[in-house]
């Protein structure tokens, strides 16, 4: 496993026959694409070349002027201030050093785009933002206290910053990661570039092993092979191309057939008896890679970790896209094998566009996917007024064990323990049509449009099947939706599990954009589950087994 199969199957050729009759035309449309795109202020180039956000300068030999760089300094006005949880000393969020250890991986061949970045002598660094960027994270990723970072605008402290801001950061950086950014957010991400791709005609199209098989799944009963790629998209918030193209790529199960039994049980390459059907390997690939594309959202995690005990510090510039992949590829090949796929000659990445066309000209509709100036709709406490909740959970993953710490958990007070009926409603804490019911969990999406890959959704996790609130009902703020249980996954006790999406992408509980309910703003503890609320002066901290410490009541 982990090596890409020849496959000379008839449904693949006749694929790429398809491919190449239309070449002609397709060419045509990317270079009139390309040129609009070009004419356009974009979060990503079309091509995404490697470099176009960092400029190195120090104060003798430099891209600006000395004179320049010290003006613009000068300018700068500072504006005022179930999962495996990240503990500080963790692996993902811990510096390399200059080691013997690095010194051999750069001494390893690689392609170029590949190539770990050696320290520089520069003193500072002009950093151009991309979409998602915060000053807390970019002081993170870069090394630096945000207090060192300048700029000729003055700097958003806590929330997003626009795209395409420059700010001057000193250069505190050793040995990194290649620059190259491989795949825009959205390919990674269930974004608003979803919507119109057909999973099963895609599926049924290409004709190969995936369009026959089936599982056994407890919730569904027996599921197609394209119903597991589409749910694990919907319940992960991936993106189902990368899915399918993973799998190609991996076991050939999309165009062709598994040519041994080790690509029939682990399809997306994870040899793991306790992980060995399609549901299971695309759960566990669609979690690591949220793993590294949240971890390096929210700024847990530093560096990739490889299974020859390898460390590597991840260039800052990178996006989370990038990152999550990265991620996910350390779990199946070692150093110089991982940076092969990654960057070379018949990288996954080619392979991916070879399939579904450029993904960046696809990332220019939809992208930046939460824009600098989007904002929280208001939102209420989950629950009826003057009645007494727990504070339960505080940021931890919002689905499985994929590491996004974007729920919050509430429980209602009773002297009962573990899972049992309760008679507490769950309200909905904003309007909205309800898109999702069923297995535990209910969606409301606040446009109304009816797609989770758009605007702002709220997914409830164990929500009871009795009183359930059924889809397609458009709910007002306060309406009821059902009542808190044990139903939809993995609980030790009842209480109602909530998390923010925004475009399709889990919104951190704590950060640029804080999970606020009736005024409570969330904050994250060391680790997952812990944190606490504060509204004004008053703090409220999680606790899993419901102290009065941790009650709280919705008011008027």
């Amino acid at each position: 496993m982990g090596t890409r199969r020849s496959k000379a199957v008839s449904a693949r050729d006749r694929y790429y026959q398809r491919r190449f009759k239309r070449s002609g035309l397709v060419l045509c449309v990317a270079l009139l694409l390309a040129v609009a795109v070009s004419c356009s202020g974009t979060v990503y180039p079309v091509h995404a070349p490697a470099e176009p956000y960092l400029v190195l300068v120090d104060s003798s030999t430099s891209i600006v002027s000395t004179e320049t760089a010290q003006l613009l300094v000068g300018e700068a006005t500072p504006q005022p201030v179930d999962p495996d949880p990240a503990v500080p000393d963790d692996p993902a969020t811990a510096m390399p050093q200059a080691t013997e250890e690095i010194e051999e991986l750069i001494s390893i061949p690689l392609p170029t785009q590949g190539q770990i970045i050696p320290p520089s002598e520069e003193t500072h660094i002009l950093y151009y933002t991309i979409a998602g960027d915060s000053l807390p994270m970019v002081s993170n990723r870069f090394g630096v206290d945000m207090d060192d970072i300048t700029s000729p605008q003055p700097i958003e402290r806590r929330g997003l910053i626009a795209p395409g801001q420059l700010l001057i950061i000193p250069n505190n950086l050793e040995v990194t990661s290649s620059r190259s950014k491989l795949l825009p957010d959205s390919e990674v991400t269930f974004s608003p570039s979803t919507i119109d791709f057909d999973i099963h005609g895609f599926v049924d199209e290409a004709g190969g092993y995936l369009s026959s098989h089936t599982q056994w799944l407890s919730s569904t009963g027996t599921t197609s092979g394209a119903d597991v790629i589409a749910r694990i998209a919907l319940e992960y918030s991936v993106n189902p191309r990368l899915l399918l193209a993973f799998l190609e790529y991996q076991s050939g199960w999309v165009y062709g057939y598994p040519q041994d039994e080790l690509a029939e049980r682990y399809p997306m390459g994870y040899v793991d008896s306790a992980k060995e059907d399609l549901y299971l390997q695309s759960a566990w690939f669609a979690s690591r890679v949220m793993d590294g594309y949240y971890g390096w959202r929210e700024g847990r995690r530093l560096v990739v970790n490889f299974k020859d005990g390898h460390t590597l510090r991840l260039a800052p510039q990178l996006n989370a896209g990038t990152v999550g992949l990265m991620n996910a590829f350390t779990y199946l090949f070692e150093y110089e094998e991982w940076a092969n796929h990654l960057y070379g000659d018949d990288s996954f990445f080619i392979f991916h566009e070879n399939i579904f066309g450029n993904p960046w000209i696809r990332a220019q509709a939809v992208e930046p996917l939460i824009p600098a100036d989007v904002v929280q709709p208001e939102m209420i406490l989950p629950f009826e007024i003057n009645q007494i909740w727990a504070f339960t959970g505080g940021p931890h993953p919002a689905w499985s064990r994929a590491d996004v710490w974007a729920a919050l958990d509430f429980a209602p007070a009773t002297d009962q323990t573990g899972c049992h009926e309760s008679s507490a409603w769950v309200l909905a804490s904003m309007p909205g049509l309800v898109v999702r019911s069923g297995n535990g969990v209910v969606v409301i999406d606040l446009d109304g449009d009816g797609y989770e890959q758009t605007g702002w959704t709220l997914l409830y996790l164990h929500i009871a099947t009795k009183n359930r609130i059924p889809v397609g009902t458009w709910v007002e703020e306060g309406d009821r939706i059902g009542h808190p249980s044990c139903e939809g996954g993995r609980s030790t006790g009842t209480h109602v599990h909530i998390a923010r999406r925004y475009n399709g992408e889990w919104v951190p509980a704590d950060g640029p954009l804080p999970f606020t309910l009736s005024g409570w703003v969330a904050r994250a503890g060391v680790q997952a589950y812990q944190g606490w609320l504060i509204r004004d002066s008053d703090i409220i901290f999680a606790n899993t087994s419901s102290p009065a410490e941790s009650h709280i009541i919705r008011e008027e």
